[in-house]
Formats: structure tokens, C-alpha cells, sequence
């Protein structure tokens, strides 16, 4: 699959998920301020409720206080009812301080009973004055009293507790609550011990007794410490939804991640193949070329030729047999199973070895090698043949990369940093590593670019090589590099104790 493919399909399925996942969170908000919204509707119908149940208690009380006065000024001796006062005859009045209407004996004809069914009507419209009379006062004492009184007993605390409780349960809302009565000034008159709003938008207010005069408003204000728990409630059934798209799109970036890394294994593969077919290629066909030559009786007969093509066979075998090793050190050590022969090595000794080994081949160049050994302890616990191999990596990739004016130097050295560890550097003057390759040099495979010039091939498992035999020694190597100015690279191993 193309590179481009796999990034319009990305584009295409992240569109769909930031949509999904939009549409998600906008219709979890929308719930949460629908909820919201009729929470706070049927909060404030019932503290309305609760303000017309404590008008209402108001009136009953003065009306019951008036209905008292009258009982006990209609009951004195001592006090005369007056009539006139209510726009009553002294019949009527004394009739409706009677408890029964009696029931008129003996009547004899029609105009008996007109009489008594004037008279009773007499009576009615007495009662009514009465009442109406009485209401009147009771009014005009709520216009002109009713202020007077604190607010601690027009609307005491449990009389306000009992009728939010039973407003609430009326209206679906079952939540604990706690309330609090506060004066024109908003300062608290009362409230319950745990009223403590965090939020002046979690307040709900309610306004009582509006009529009395402005300088002795009073307000209830309520709050539901548990309202956020209610609210997210009713939206809980939307977390498993939520939660699986998170899923589906954590799957889908780590199905993308792997597409990607698989279409840069199969380039890696691809140039790993084009690389390895011409490796074998060229030591192949001068073997075959040599080969060739000696079916011809003219170089048999000649020592000197036979010698050379005799030469050129084996430098070309051992070149094809290195290539070969290289890919097979890689693909035993890719199986964990591997072991390895550790045993004490001296680093300073086996580092002459691949040093002298190489010494003629840099000389050949014009360059220059120097071994500088300053560490008092160079006692390592290593796979002798893996940990030349190491050095001779290393130093073979900077005959390499040299450069081509320049003659090369290359200095090794080794010190110990402590007394558990030791050092050891391998720094040339070549062509250098850029800094966005530096990270990626150690990776299987990877080969830095500026350094694919015409006459430099390899299979990119070198370096991943160098870097897997060091971490299975215990150490660490990391390389510091400047473009056109060489490269240098540090090992650090622990010493054996």
C-alpha cells in the first residue's frame, strides 16, 4: 500500500473520530444543561410553593388571633358588642352569637313561614358581614403589622425545613438540601450548620413576604450538595460509549503506527536485498572471473598470475564470508535464546589486536591509528569474539567513512571514570554523522545517507550489531557527531571486581 493511501485513509478515519467524539461530548453537554435547566424549573416552583405556604401561615395566624379577640370580646360581661360596628342589627348580632339556629315551633301558615325564612336570611347575611368584616382587619393588620414581626417566626426554621421537604418530594426531588434566610443586606438571619454554597450560581433563591417593605425583604436561599452527583447521574449511561470510541481510537492510532512501521520495514527489507544482492555480487563475479582465468593454460603456466588470481579468490572469499557472518551475528542475536561465553578479558589487549590488524590498511590510505591506554583497571567481563568484533566494527566504519582529501586519524582510547567502570572511545576525523541521523544509527537496518556514496555499501548491522553486544556486556556506547568534521564513539563497560 502507497505511503499516500495510508495517510488519506488516516485523515479520513481521524475525521470521523474527532466527529464522533464531538457529537459525543456536545450531546453529554447538552444533557448536563438540559438536567440542569429543569432542575433549577422545578427547584424554583417549589420554593414558590414554599413562599405561598408561609403567606398563607401568616394569614391563618393573624386571622386566627382576630377570631380569638372576637370570641373573647363577645364572651366578656364586661364588654358591650357593638353592632354597628360590624353594620348589624341587635337581633341579627345576638343570633349569630347563637351556636345552633333554633328551629321556629308551630307554624300555623304561609306568613309564619315567610317570617322565618326572612328572618333566617337576616341571620346568613349577618354571618357574612361578620366574616368579611373580619377578613378586612386581618388584612389590613398583614398591610400594616405583619412586617413588624421577625422573620425568625414568620418563617421559622422547621416550619421551612417541613415545607421545602414536602415541596420538594411533591416535585420528584429527593436530594439533601440546606437552606439559609438572609436580610435585604444578604446577610445570614439563620441557616442549617451545613450551609456552606461554594458556588454563588449553585444558590437558589426565592424572594418571601414581597409585599413588606423594601428595607425588610428577606430571602431563602437553597443548595443540594449532592446536585453534581445527580446530574451526572442521569448521564452515566453515556460513559461506556464514551469510553469505547477512546478505545477504538487508541486502536486505530496503534493499527496506524504499525502500518507505517511495516511499510518502513518493507523499504528497509527492499534496500536490505538491493544492498546484500550487490555485496554478494561483486566478490561472486570476480571469484567467477578468477576461476575463468585459470582454465586458460597461459596463467597456469605463469607462477607470478596463478599467484594473483589465487590471491584475488581468497580476499574475495573472506570478503563474501565476513558479509555472510555479519547477517548471521544479527539473526542469532534477534533469538533470545542466544547465550554468550563471558569470561575476564583484558580491553586494553584485545584493542592492540584489531588495532595492529588494522594498521596497514589505514596506512595504505595515508592515515594514522593510536591506541592511548590510561585506564589503571582494564579487567572486563565480555565474549572475547564478540567484543573484537565490536572494535573491529567500529573501526572498520571509520575507514569507510573517511574522507577522501583528508588523511585519516583515528585514536582510541581508554580510561576508567571510576573504579567500576571503563571507557573506552573510538574518534576519527571523517565525514561526520548529521544530527537527525545520530539517533537512529544503532537502529537494524539503518543507513545514514550522506553516507551511501558510490563506493561504500553495506547492510545497515554494523552499528546495531556494536550497540547489542555492548548492552549484553552491561555497558552502553553513544556516539557524538559533527557534519564534515568526524565522529566519536563512547563505550562504557563495567570492570570486574
Amino acid at each position: 500500500m502507497k505511503k499516500s493511501i495510508i495517510w488519506i485513509l488516516t485523515a479520513i478515519m481521524a475525521f470521523t473520530f474527532a466527529g464522533l467524539l464531538f457529537a459525543q461530548i456536545m450531546y453529554m453537554e447538552n444533557m448536563i444543561k438540559m438536567r440542569n435547566e429543569q432542575f433549577s424549573e422545578i427547584v424554583t416552583r417549589s420554593l414558590y410553593g414554599v413562599k405561598t405556604m408561609l403567606e398563607q401561615n401568616e394569614t391563618k395566624f393573624y386571622l386566627d388571633q382576630d377570631l380569638m379577640e372576637a370570641q373573647a370580646a363577645y364572651n366578656s360581661p364586661a364588654t358591650t358588642f357593638d353592632c354597628d360596628t360590624f353594620g348589624l342589627s341587635t337581633d341579627t348580632a345576638a343570633a349569630i352569637g347563637n351556636e345552633t339556629l333554633k328551629k321556629p315551633n308551630g307554624l300555623n301558615n304561609i306568613s309564619d313561614l315567610d317570617n322565618s325564612y326572612l328572618e333566617r336570611q337576616e341571620i346568613l347575611k349577618g354571618q357574612y358581614l361578620y366574616q368579611k368584616s373580619l377578613l378586612n382587619e386581618v388584612i389590613l393588620t398583614l398591610l400594616s403589622q405583619s412586617s413588624d414581626r421577625p422573620i425568625s417566626q414568620r418563617a421559622d426554621s422547621t416550619t421551612v425545613c417541613d415545607c421545602l421537604r414536602s415541596e420538594f418530594e411533591n416535585n420528584g426531588i429527593k436530594l439533601p438540601f440546606e437552606f439559609a434566610i438572609t436580610n435585604n443586606t444578604n446577610s445570614i438571619v439563620y441557616s442549617t450548620s451545613n450551609y456552606t454554597p461554594d458556588n454563588e450560581k449553585d444558590i437558589y433563591r426565592q424572594e418571601l413576604f414581597p409585599n413588606d417593605p423594601v428595607n425588610k425583604h428577606n430571602c431563602l436561599n437553597v443548595i443540594f450538595p449532592t446536585k453534581g452527583n445527580y446530574i451526572f447521574s442521569s448521564i452515566k449511561f453515556m460513559i461506556p460509549s464514551f469510553l469505547f470510541t477512546i478505545i477504538m481510537l487508541v486502536v486505530f492510532i496503534y493499527t496506524i503506527i504499525v502500518a507505517f512501521k511495516q511499510k518502513r520495514l518493507t523499504e528497509i527489507k527492499n534496500d536490505f536485498i538491493n544492498n546484500m544482492t550487490h555485496e554478494f555480487k561483486t566478490p561472486i563475479s570476480s571469484i567467477s572471473i578468477a576461476a575463468q582465468m585459470l582454465n586458460d593454460d597461459s596463467v597456469s603456466k605463469s607462477p607470478t598470475m596463478l599467484k594473483h588470481v589465487s590471491s584475488v579468490i581468497n580476499d574475495e572469499t573472506k570478503r563474501l564470508r565476513f558479509q555472510v557472518e555479519k547477517v548471521l551475528q544479527m539473526s542469532m542475536f534477534d533469538n533470545k535464546s542466544a547465550t554468550m561465553n563471558l569470561e575476564e578479558a583484558d580491553a586494553d589487549a584485545i584493542i592492540d589486536s584489531v588495532a595492529n590488524t588494522f594498521k596497514l590498511k589505514i596506512e595504505k590510505y595515508g592515515g594514522h591509528i593510536e591506541s592511548i591506554h590510561n585506564a589503571e583497571d582494564p579487567i572486563v567481563n565480555v565474549d572475547k569474539m564478540h567484543f573484537t568484533n565490536v572494535v573491529f566494527n567500529l573501526l572498520d566504519n571509520a575507514i569507510k567513512y573517511r574522507k577522501e582529501e583528508t588523511p585519516l586519524e583515528l585514536k582510541i582510547t581508554t580510561y576508567n571514570p571510576d573504579e567500576d567502570n571503563i571507557v573506552i572511545t573510538v574518534e576519527d576525523n571523517g565525514i561526520g554523522i548529521k544530527r537527525e541521523d545520530l539517533k537512529k544509527i544503532f537502529e537494524k537496518f539503518y543507513r545514514v545517507s550522506t553516507g551511501n556514496r558510490h563506493d561504500v555499501k553495506g547492510f545497515g548491522l554494523g552499528l546495531a550489531y556494536v550497540h547489542k553486544m555492548v548492552t549484553l556486556f552491561g555497558g552502553t556506547i553513544t556516539a557524538e557527531s559533527e557534519l564534515n568534521k568526524g565522529t566519536k564513539f563512547i563505550i562504557t563497560l563495567p570492570l570486574i571486581k
